[in-house]
């Protein structure tokens, strides 16, 4: 069972105001920040960003994909438009996902670094 996800971004106060947008709209509190690191969860950090001076963004990033439980639909929504309202890119619009199993419903962003970021509910 996965305790956390760590991924590196250039910019850590930028992403930082990013994800407390984007993590917001499911319901994740940035609960630590320090010196070059941010976490966010619910009772503990669950997902991080670290400041990576030797970040290099690549066209696909290396094929970096996380994927966060939300409890409803409408979290999703919000997830996908606080992405796009903080810069992220949409690569996958709300919506069902058949050909993953009939109740899957998610939406896919990439933050301002590239990271694939997606946010399913059942």
């Amino acid at each position: 069972m996965i305790d956390h996800i760590s991924i590196g971004v250039r910019d850590l106060a930028a992403s930082a105001a990013f994800y407390d947008a984007v993590l917001g709209a499911i319901g994740l509190d940035r609960l630590v920040t320090r010196e070059g690191t941010v976490g966010w969860g619910k009772k503990y950090p669950e997902f991080w960003i670290n400041h990576r001076a030797d970040f290099v963004q690549s066209g696909d990033n290396g094929g970096v994909h996380v994927c966060l439980r939300a409890r409803e639909r409408a979290q999703i929504d919000a997830f996908h438009q606080a992405a796009l309202d903080a810069g992220g890119t949409g690569v996958g619009a709300p919506g069902p996902r058949p050909e993953y199993t009939e109740t899957y419903y998610a939406a896919f962003i990439q933050d301002p670094d590239g990271n694939k970021v997606e946010a399913v509910t059942f």
